[in-house]
């Protein structure tokens, strides 16, 4: 494929991403003025992130299928008028329920151009060239925590929150036009014909090793997000730092995962996929140890931004190799392969954090655990399923036990 073919096709792909995370984070920080003009609390409309998930895991595996069949453009399309739609009319609301039906309907159509994305870059890349574009790609996305609350922050001086909602449908018509005007379609031209017959047999979803890897990419996007969620009551209520303090850390742990996410590439170039993720899972379960030590030596805040500077560089480094790893087996189903990793991952993290704090877990055990689950148990993984290039693969496949 031509340089700028490819190029064509990381565009695309890093724009269709961006809209999931950006979705979650912009109108972050408008929730007391929304819950004020809604007559709702803040913590009814906390709901609004796992309903926003919702609407993305019950949506995926029909979008993957129908990428499949019908092609990456039109659900690419599709998914952007929807999420466009749900933004504007989010803003309109007037009562909660509305507000939260909206907030399902933008899961809905970021989960299409989230799906498409994956399905792309594996329909156009290597498996080499996949591994450093996915590292790459969560760099950017793991930026978006830290920038999308600023921009959010910046309109909010001037504008009323329903803003922000017209943002993100701006946003919307931008990857529209892009899905339009730009994607060209990548759907093997073998991919849509008979879907369902045996040709597609030595593609399964069961197969052991792609198994391995939605278990490992689910277990470190769930070690992400607990230090997502429980980062700002620890790092404000227990170690007493103000809101602007928190955010100049958070931004500068999130510089140290970018960095790590641009390095791996180059990383990838002199040593083995593999070896990337030992050292992902070993980084991982030192932070565990350091946030542990933190805890145990009076909450000490330099270790704590150590250990939480360590997670950022642990998933920055194995998550971008495991996806790709996990998705060098589909051609026909890449798509479908691309849902099914989605919605084990926003599943099981929404289950295991909602689980913890049903239980009454205290933020930092339910960090520490998580940590010390996806480093152990993705370590057996990687051991028992190592991974095989693409023609030993298949040939694993079609012989499944």
């Amino acid at each position: 494929m031509r340089p700028h073919n490819v190029s064509r096709y990381l565009l695309c792909s890093f724009a269709f991403v961006l809209l999931y995370p950006t979705a979650i984070d912009l109108y972050l920080v408008a929730l007391p003025q929304i819950a004020n003009d809604l007559s709702a609390s803040e913590s009814q409309l906390h709901i609004a992130f796992s309903i926003y998930l919702a609407g993305m895991a019950s949506t995926m595996v029909f979008v993957g299928r129908a990428a499949d069949r019908f092609g990456r453009k039109p659900i690419a399309m599709c998914g952007a008028v929807i999420f466009t739609l749900a933004s504007l009319l989010a803003g309109l609301a007037e009562t909660t329920e509305s507000f939260l039906v909206m907030r399902f309907f933008q899961g809905v159509g970021a989960s299409c151009c989230y799906v498409v994305a994956f399905a792309i870059l594996r329909d156009t890349l290597d498996d080499q060239k996949r591994a450093k574009v996915l590292s790459m790609l969560n760099g950017i996305t793991c930026s978006i925590p830290v920038l999308a609350p600023v921009v959010g922050h910046l309109i909010m001086i001037k504008f009323p929150w329903p803003v922000l909602f017209t943002a993100m449908a701006i946003m919307g018509i931008a990857i529209g036009f892009i899905a339009c005007f730009v994607l060209k379609e990548t759907l093997p031209k073998t991919a849509n014909v008979n879907p369902d017959v045996n040709h597609d047999s030595n593609e399964s979803l069961f197969n052991r090793f792609f198994i391995s890897r939605i278990i490992f990419t689910s277990l470190g996007v769930t070690a992400i997000l607990c230090y997502v969620n429980t980062s700002p009551m620890i790092v404000m209520d227990t170690l007493g730092f103000s809101r602007s303090q928190y955010s100049t850390a958070m931004a500068l742990l999130a510089m140290v995962g970018m960095a790590t996410s641009f390095s791996a590439p180059i990383a990838l170039t002199y040593f083995k996929q593999t070896t990337l993720m030992f050292a992902s899972l070993i980084t991982s379960f030192v932070s565990a140890i350091v946030i542990l030590a933190a805890h145990l030596n009076g909450d000490s805040s330099t270790l704590y931004m150590l250990g939480f500077a360590l997670i950022s560089m642990s998933f920055s480094l194995g998550f971008g190799v495991a996806m790709s790893q996990a998705l060098s087996l589909f051609s026909r189903k890449a798509g479908l392969a691309s849902s099914m990793l989605g919605i084990a991952q926003v599943s099981w993290s929404a289950l295991y954090i909602w689980l913890m704090a049903l239980l009454g877990v205290s933020p930092v055990m339910m960090l520490l655990i998580a940590l010390v689950a996806s480093s152990v148990i993705g370590l057996s993984l990687i051991l028992l399923f190592p991974y095989q290039n693409v023609s030993e693969a298949h040939e694993e496949i079609s012989c499944p036990t």
